[in-house]
Order: C-alpha cells, then sequence, then structure tokens
C-alpha cells in the first residue's frame, strides 16, 4: 500500500502527534508500505525509509514553534509521482487543505484524522467567540473524507454531534519498551527537583501552552508545601509560567528525549495534567507505561486511559480542591498500594502497541480503499 501523509506539523517538532505519526510511519513502512510525507520544512528528508517533501513554511504567530505551510502547485507533481492508493490528512488546517483538493482532483482516497482540540483552545486565545465559525470550518474539510478518525471516544462523540460524518476510533497507543519502571533514576530526580530528592516530585510533561492549563498545578504546590514540580516541555507560555510560579519550588526542565525522558516519569511520584483540551493524551500513557502514578482531569479523552482509583485518580474540570485532594490520595499511599497503582497503570499501559495500533489503521485504510467501508458499517 502507497499512503501519502499530510500533517501540520512533525520533526524537529516534538508533541503528541509527532510522536503517534513516527511510530505510525515506521511501522508501515516495516510492514512493506510505502509512505510518502508532506510537512512543514524542517530539515530532514528521510524518517524510518518514508521520504518526506518539506513545504517551506512560516511560523505561527500565537505559537512560534507551529509553522504554517501553504499548499504548492508542485505537490501535484510529486503526488503523481508516487501514485499513492490513499491520502491521509492529518488534523488538516492549511496544508492538509491541499491534501483534501489534491485527494479530489486525483480522486485518490481520502482518510482525515484528528488530533487537536482546536475549538476549545480559542478560548485560552482570548478569540472563544469563533467557536462556531471554527467548528462549521472542521466540517467543511473533514466532511470531504470517507472516513474521519479519532483518538478517543470522547471526541468521536464530540465531532458527530458538530456535524462531522464517518467518524471512527483509531485505537491509542504507546511504546511500552521505551517506557519503563526499571529506568527510574536518583541522579535525574536531584535534577528535576533541584536538589531535594527525598520530598515529592511531582511532573508535568507536554508542550507548554495556554490551553494546557499548567496554571491549575500551582494550588496542589500551595497545599503541599514540601512538594516539587518538574515541567518538561516547552512551548509560547513558559515564560508567562516562570513568573507566574516564581517562588515555588519548579523546574523547568525543557525538552526531554528518549531514555531521559521515559527516566523523567520513572524517577516522578505522580504526573499531574490538568489539560480539559485532550482529544487522548498520550503523555497520560507514557507515565502509567513507566509505572508513574497519573492524576488527570476528568475531562475529554482522559477517561478512556485513567480509571479512577484503578490505574490512577482523576479530578473534577475547574476545581483545585479535587486536583489537591486527588494528588494527597496518591502522595499518601502506602508502599504496597503505591505498588498495586503502578502495576495496574503499567498493565493499561500494555494493552496499547503501536503496533497493534498501525494494523488497525491499515484496516481503516484498506476498507476506504475498497470503498465498502461505509456499507461496513451502515
Amino acid at each position: 500500500m502507497r499512503v501519502a501523509i499530510f500533517t501540520e506539523t512533525f520533526l524537529p517538532k516534538i508533541d503528541g502527534i509527532v510522536t503517534r505519526l513516527r511510530h505510525t510511519v515506521e511501522h508501515l513502512q516495516r510492514n512493506g508500505d510505502e509512505v510518502l510525507l508532506f510537512c512543514p520544512e524542517g530539515g530532514i528528508k528521510e524518517y524510518k525509509g518514508a521520504k518526506i517533501q518539506g513545504v517551506s513554511a512560516l511560523p505561527l504567530p500565537l505559537y512560534p514553534e507551529l509553522k504554517l505551510a501553504v499548499p504548492r502547485p508542485t505537490l501535484r507533481r510529486h503526488l503523481e509521482k508516487f501514485q499513492p492508493d490513499l491520502i491521509h490528512v492529518i488534523n488538516p488546517a492549511v496544508l492538509g487543505l491541499g491534501g483534501i483538493y489534491y485527494a479530489k482532483a486525483l480522486n485518490i482516497p481520502l482518510v482525515a484524522s484528528y488530533h487537536t482540540h482546536l475549538p476549545q483552545y480559542l478560548q485560552h486565545y482570548g478569540i472563544g467567540a469563533l467557536e462556531g465559525l471554527l467548528w462549521e470550518l472542521l466540517k467543511l474539510a473533514h466532511n470531504q473524507a470517507q472516513l474521519n478518525l479519532c483518538t478517543s471516544t470522547a471526541m468521536v462523540k464530540e465531532l458527530s454531534t458538530h456535524g462531522i460524518e464517518n467518524v471512527d476510533l483509531w485505537q491509542k497507543g504507546v511504546d511500552t519498551e521505551m517506557f519503563q519502571p526499571h529506568l527510574k533514576n536518583r541522579a535525574l530526580r536531584e535534577r528535576l527537583s533541584q536538589g531535594d530528592p527525598d520530598n515529592p516530585l511531582l511532573i508535568y510533561v507536554g508542550r507548554v501552552s495556554a490551553e494546557k492549563q499548567i496554571e491549575d498545578i500551582k494550588p496542589i504546590l500551595e497545599a503541599i508545601p514540601n512538594a516539587n514540580l518538574a515541567i518538561v516541555g516547552n512551548g509560547p507560555h513558559r515564560a508567562n509560567l516562570e513568573e507566574y510560579f516564581a517562588g515555588t519550588r519548579t523546574y523547568f526542565a525543557g525538552y526531554l528525549e528518549g531514555l531521559e525522558l521515559a527516566s523523567a516519569y520513572a524517577c516522578a511520584d505522580a504526573f499531574v495534567f490538568p489539560s480539559q483540551s485532550e482529544t487522548l493524551g498520550l503523555v497520560l500513557l507514557e507515565a502509567m507505561a513507566a509505572g508513574c502514578p497519573v492524576v488527570a482531569v476528568d475531562s475529554g479523552g482522559i477517561p478512556d486511559i485513567v480509571t479512577d482509583g484503578v490505574n490512577g485518580y482523576l479530578f473534577s474540570p475547574n476545581n483545585s480542591l479535587s486536583a489537591i485532594a486527588a494528588c494527597q490520595k496518591i502522595l499518601n499511599l502506602s508502599e504496597s498500594q503505591r505498588e498495586q497503582l503502578k502495576i495496574q497503570a503499567r498493565e493499561e499501559a500494555q494493552r496499547w502497541s503501536w503496533a497493534a495500533a498501525t494494523i488497525q489503521l491499515k484496516s481503516y485504510y484498506q476498507s476506504v480503499i475498497n470503498t465498502d467501508y461505509m456499507s461496513s458499517v451502515a
């Protein structure tokens, strides 16, 4: 199978979308499929055997790490040379619209997938009044596809409610070989806790941006004054957060990758995730695979992953007392209770491999190519 993928973001950018896409490309190529990736220009020309066609791009004003790549007429030439069996557009916004256009123009089957809950982001950037318009634009783009995939049941329902058709679930995935409990590292814990490894260490991993609501962790630090917080990641909101958390026991670690990131999860006493805009929350699965107990808001795709009191703890949205109570529960567990929580978290993560997620994706692809997808679910 030959698949052309259009994505608004890829390496060297690091986020959950890029992680899913990296593993998807790797497993498709490993299974004998061929992938051509169209993405904002980033310097790399190949990934795991897949050719990368970079498109010149400009930084997004509100979020310079994200780049807007405007489709070029030359894309058609690359597609005609590659002759894909299917086009997959990831989070169609600008470059993805080119993928949609050429799928229609060249009569190529089209799949789209939804990974970023953009309508909810608008509120955090002061333009919430545009939410209705954005849903209409999303509906217009996604309804060009024969199939639209989401990464959680909550998002399947959300898109369907807003008039997006032919929606189904693309199962979650995590690298359980990379993220493991035994990678706990005393030296890294000392660094993340700023030389205070014997007190509780909380960790946040992800984009450092307004929609992640990282500010909501501060009341937890105030209620548990001996706790340290490590914020792993980077983004446009970092300077604001450094000022907001000034005077607290907070360390901004920047990006960590590979085994160092896996060790950071394993070192922490709890992973705290306050974002209400998650379509899935891949970092939660990574934390669970690494044996790090999770405390997360009961919103979006998160309840698909975290079962309260079984493999982590959930707290109510916009409720700092609920978040504090959930963190205190984890920190007050006995050693045996904590070990049981870690085991159950790891077991949940082990249910979801990238190989299985890609096998499922390929079955969706084949159904769309065979034009029998809708008849099979009617």
